[in-house]
């Protein structure tokens, strides 16, 4: 019996020390290219953030990059979503924004939550992904 309760130890202690071999899973990485679209809505929404800091702070903004007029020439993810509500919002977007730049410091708020209300009515028709980062450009 007190053979018995030896091996039982024995096992016991060689069976927990054993080290387990960690199963290693390898996934294979793909890297995802930014369409010319993607990278000029990223620096609008640098620059309309920018912006908001400044509006906060009671100062115009600079007048419009001109590289946002690139919103109608742009490379899109998907081609077929350059349709003419996408030029329409485009526009839009662009008329906004310029009256940001050429109004009164009184409107100014209003004439800034419409240029981003622009950019949400459109992304609501074809790429909602970013609207709740988009939101967190409005001046409350």
């Amino acid at each position: 019996m007190k053979n018995l309760l030896h091996i039982v130890l024995l096992l016991f202690l060689f069976g927990c020390s054993q080290k387990k071999e960690k199963e290693v899973i390898i996934t294979e990485s793909k890297m995802y290219k930014q369409s010319e679209m993607a990278a000029l809505m990223l620096k609008m929404y640098a620059v309309n953030l920018e912006n908001k800091a400044l509006i906060l702070d009671g100062k115009l903004p600079n007048s419009i990059p001109k590289e946002f007029t690139n919103i109608h020439t742009a490379k899109l993810t998907d081609p077929s979503d350059r349709n003419a509500a996408f030029k329409g919002f485009s526009d839009f977007y662009l008329k906004t924004y310029e009256q940001v730049t050429t109004t009164t410091k009184d409107s100014l708020s209003v004439k800034h939550n419409n240029t981003i209300n622009s950019c949400i009515a459109c992304h609501k028709t074809t790429c909602i992904g970013p609207i709740p980062k988009i939101k967190k450009l409005l001046i409350h």
